[in-house]
């Protein structure tokens, strides 16, 4: 073989490093964040993710006799909505909105609702690196503080909804998503 070489691999074993834990350095983080964020309630942890739910009609083939060649007319059109859901670890609760678009706008929408919904708490709430989620234009409240996952770590999100299925989607069903609003 023209090119092709051959190199001796050494018989030593590479040392095999522990498998990290994900998520090792939250309690530690959490009692940091307890002692520097001065407040009377409890701490609520939750983790928050988007999904985005709709339709695209496509476009395809038709059959027909040999000689006809049909025209097949069809509009492509894109609907889309998307579901936001933050989910607290210590006792399930969830608190979801539908909004029509995945920004800094909308994203404060729902920061803003969460944290009426929890008033009395002091909410430490996960977050993956999307851009809307680090957007200046994002006011936090006095009971909020965000945490954003390192790149790569958002498989490790309990709030991952868009990893989901469901079974009786109001989607599958419609003709459009304005229906459902």
């Amino acid at each position: 073989m023209a090119g092709a070489s051959w190199h001796p691999t050494s018989d030593t074993p590479r040392p095999m490093w522990p498998p990290s834990r994900p998520g090792k350095k939250l309690p530690d983080l959490l009692l940091e964040i307890d002692r520097a964020w001065p407040g009377q309630g409890p701490i609520r942890l939750m983790f928050q993710d988007e999904a985005r739910f709709g339709r695209i009609s496509d476009t395809r083939r038709c059959w027909c006799p040999k000689p006809a060649r049909p025209l097949c007319r069809a509009m492509v059109t894109q609907e889309y909505t998307y579901a936001y859901a933050a989910v607290s670890v210590a006792d399930g609760v969830l608190d979801s909105l539908i909004l029509p678009h995945v920004n800094g706008a909308c994203m404060q929408m729902f920061l803003d609702e969460v944290c009426a919904r929890h008033p009395d708490d002091r909410i430490v709430m996960v977050l993956d690196g999307a851009g809307w989620h680090q957007s200046a234009s994002l006011r936090l409240n006095h009971n909020l503080h965000l945490l954003t996952l390192p790149p790569y770590s958002t498989s490790s999100i309990p709030s991952n909804i868009s990893g989901t299925t469901c079974e009786k989607s109001p989607f599958t069903t419609t003709s459009s998503i304005a229906s459902i609003r």
